[in-house]
C-alpha cells in the first residue's frame, strides 16, 4: 500500500516545489515597433536576434488605446490595463487653468536627488493601478526586489511601480539620479557608479557607423531629418552637444545617441552586484529602458541610417545585458526574459510623401489657433483650446466661469475639428460613451481617456498623418499599426519556444509574467496570461 501511496503523494507535491525564476529581466525598448523589427532582424546577429530565435515570439502585440505614447505604454506593460484604469494618458497633459503643460509623473512632495529641482516626472503618484513590482513586492512580503533603470524617468516609474526602486540619467548632471519617494538616499552602489562620473567619458567620441556604408539602406543625409544638440544629419555624430567641456547639453546629446544604451548596461552591473540580484529563491526583478531608440526615432526617423545602425547597437546591448543576467541567476534555468517595447512609430511624413503615400504633417499649434479662433467667434469671451497630442484641452476664464454651456462649447469643437482636411473624427468628451463607434475609432479614444487627465475634445487624425509642432523628424500617438503593434519577446525558464503570429494585446504582458513567477496577476489587469508560451509547473 506504501509503494502505491508514496508516488501518488509525491505527484501531488510537485506543483509545490516549482519555483519562479530566481530573476525576471524585463527589458523595453522606446519606440520598437513591430514592422521596425521585422525589417531588421534578417540583418541582426547579436544578442537581440538570439533572444528571438530562442524564445516565444509574437510580432504583433497590440495596444487597444488610440494613443501610444511613453509614459503609458510603460505604464500598461507594466500593470496589463489600459490608460482608462491606470490613468497615465499621455508623456505630458495640459493644466486648464494655465493652459501649459505639465508631466504626467510629478510630484512636489517628492524632489528629484542630487539633481537641480524641476517639474519633471520624479514618482508614480499618478499611477492609478497595481504593476507586477507591486504585486511581486507584495507577493513576497517585500523580499523580492524590484529595480528599474531607464534613460528616461517616465519609463522607469511605472516598471518600479509604488514598491520598487526607479532610477534614470539625469541630462541636467549627466548620472542616474531617482525621487524622495522611492528612497531618501541614493543606494552606495549607485553613488560609486555616478562618482565615476561615467557620462563625461564618451564627451570627445563620435557617433560613428557600427557596421560598413554599404550595410545602410537609403541615403545619410535627408533635408526632413533633425540635428538638435549639434549632432548633425550625417554621421560621424559629435557629443559635445557645441559644448567646451562636459555639460547638459553634451549630456543630451550622449542621451540621444545610442552609445548611451552602453552606459544603461554598465549600470544595470551594478545594480545587480549591489542589489545581489538572483542570488537566492526567492524571485527579483530588474527592468531596462532602452530610451535612445526613441530619440534616434524622433530626430531622424525610422528608415534613416542612424536608426538602423541603433538598431544593431540595441543587438549587441540586448546581448551584453542577457549575458549579465544570467551570470546572476546562476545560468538561463534560473532566467526569466521579457522584451517588449512602449508603441511604434510612423516614417517622416515626407519620407511617406515622397513615395507617394497620402501622407502629411499636421502642426498641433496651427489647430489649436484655429480652433481658439472659431470658438471665440462664436462664443465670445477669452476661450482658450490647447492641442496636445489627440487630446484638446480648454480653458479660459469665460468656460471656467459658467458664462457658457461648457458641453456646447466641447461639441462645437468636436464639430469644427471633424472639418478639418486631416482629421477623420473628432468627440467630446462628452458624448465618448453614447457616440455610434461606425468605424472603430472611438473605442481606442475610450480606453486612453481618464477624467480629469485626457482632455475635453479627442481626435483621430487620418492614416499616415503625423502631428508634430517640428518641421523635421517624426512622432508617433495615433491608432494605427504603426503606432500600436510592438513585439512580445518571452525567453528563459519556463517558456515555450516558437513563433506565435496571432495578434495579442499588451495588456497580457503583465499577466503573462505574474503567471510565470507563480503569483496573482495585479489588481487591475485586462489582459489575460499567454499560456500557449508557457510550459506548465509540473
Amino acid at each position: 500500500m506504501l509503494r502505491v501511496l508514496f508516488p501518488l503523494l509525491l505527484l501531488t507535491a510537485l506543483p509545490a516545489l516549482a519555483t519562479p525564476p530566481r530573476l525576471t529581466l524585463f527589458i523595453t525598448v522606446d519606440a520598437m515597433g513591430s514592422d521596425l523589427l521585422l525589417r531588421t532582424k534578417p540583418r541582426l546577429k547579436g544578442g537581440l536576434r538570439q533572444l528571438i530565435d530562442s524564445g516565444a515570439f509574437y510580432p504583433y502585440a497590440r495596444y487597444g488605446y488610440a494613443k501610444p505614447r511613453t509614459a503609458p505604454g510603460h505604464t500598461t506593460l507594466a500593470t496589463g490595463a489600459n490608460p482608462w484604469r491606470h490613468g497615465i494618458v499621455d508623456n505630458r497633459i495640459i493644466d486648464r487653468a494655465t493652459g501649459k503643460p505639465e508631466r504626467v509623473f510629478p510630484d512636489p512632495a517628492h524632489p528629484v536627488l542630487e539633481a537641480p529641482l524641476s517639474q519633471e516626472d520624479v514618482s508614480p503618484a499618478n499611477l492609478m493601478a497595481e504593476t507586477f513590482a507591486d504585486r511581486l513586492r507584495l507577493s513576497t512580503q517585500e523580499q523580492g526586489k524590484v529595480i528599474a533603470l531607464s534613460g528616461k524617468a517616465r519609463s522607469a516609474i511605472p516598471l518600479a511601480g509604488r514598491l520598487g526602486q526607479a532610477y534614470w540619467f539625469d541630462e541636467t548632471v549627466g548620472k542616474f539620479t531617482t525621487g524622495t519617494w522611492y528612497t531618501k538616499e541614493l543606494p552606495g552602489w549607485l553613488k560609486a557608479f555616478n562618482a565615476a562620473n561615467p557620462a563625461e567619458a564618451w564627451f570627445n567620441k563620435t557617433w560613428e557607423p557600427l557596421l560598413p556604408r554599404t550595410a545602410y539602406v537609403g541615403e545619410d543625409d535627408r533635408p526632413y531629418e533633425g540635428e538638435h544638440y549639434g549632432l548633425g544629419r550625417v554621421f560621424p555624430h559629435p557629443l559635445t552637444g557645441g559644448l567646451p567641456s562636459p555639460g547638459p547639453q553634451s549630456y543630451t546629446a550622449f542621451a540621444i545617441s545610442p552609445l548611451s544604451m552602453d552606459l544603461v548596461v554598465k549600470a544595470a552591473r551594478a545594480a545587480i552586484e549591489g542589489e545581489n540580484l538572483g542570488k537566492d529563491e526567492v524571485p527579483d526583478v530588474l527592468t531596462v529602458s532602452f530610451s535612445a531608440t526613441d530619440r534616434v526615432f524622433h530626430q531622424y526617423g525610422p528608415n534613416s541610417w542612424e536608426m538602423q545602425d541603433t538598431m544593431h547597437r540595441l543587438d549587441k546591448a540586448v546581448g551584453d545585458l542577457v549575458a549579465l543576467a544570467e551570470r546572476a541567476a546562476g545560468g538561463r534555468a534560473n532566467l526569466l526574459v521579457v522584451l517588449s517595447a512602449d508603441h511604434g512609430g510612423a516614417a517622416v511624413p515626407e519620407h511617406w510623401a515622397a513615395s507617394g503615400v497620402d501622407a502629411e504633417r499636421v502642426d498641433p499649434r496651427a489647430l489649436s489657433k484655429g480652433l481658439t479662433e472659431a470658438l471665440r467667434a462664436r462664443f465670445g469671451g477669452d476661450v482658450t483650446a490647447t492641442v496636445e497630442e489627440l487630446d484638446v484641452y480648454l480653458g479660459g476664464k469665460t468656460l471656467e466661469g459658467g458664462k457658457v454651456d461648457g458641453a456646447a462649447v466641447r461639441r462645437a469643437a468636436a464639430a469644427w475639428l471633424a472639418k478639418q482636411p486631416a482629421i477623420t473624427l473628432a468627440v467630446a468628451s462628452d458624448d465618448l460613451y453614447t457616440t455610434p463607434d461606425v468605424a472603430g475609432w472611438v473605442e481606442p479614444l475610450r480606453k486612453g481617456y481618464y477624467p480629469g487627465r485626457s482632455g475635453d475634445v479627442l481626435y483621430v487624425v487620418k492614416p499616415f498623418h503625423v502631428i508634430s509642432a517640428e518641421s523635421v523628424g517624426t512622432n508617433h500617438g495615433t491608432p494605427y499599426a504603426y503606432d500600436q503593434l510592438v513585439p512580445l519577446v518571452l525567453a528563459g525558464k519556463g517558456v515555450k519556444p516558437g513563433i506565435y503570429p496571432r495578434e495579442i494585446s499588451t495588456t497580457d504582458v503583465a499577466p503573462t509574467v505574474a503567471a510565470a513567477l507563480e503569483m496573482n496577476l495585479p489588481a487591475s489587469a485586462e489582459g489575460e496570461p499567454r499560456y500557449e508560451a508557457l510550459v506548465p509547473s509540473r
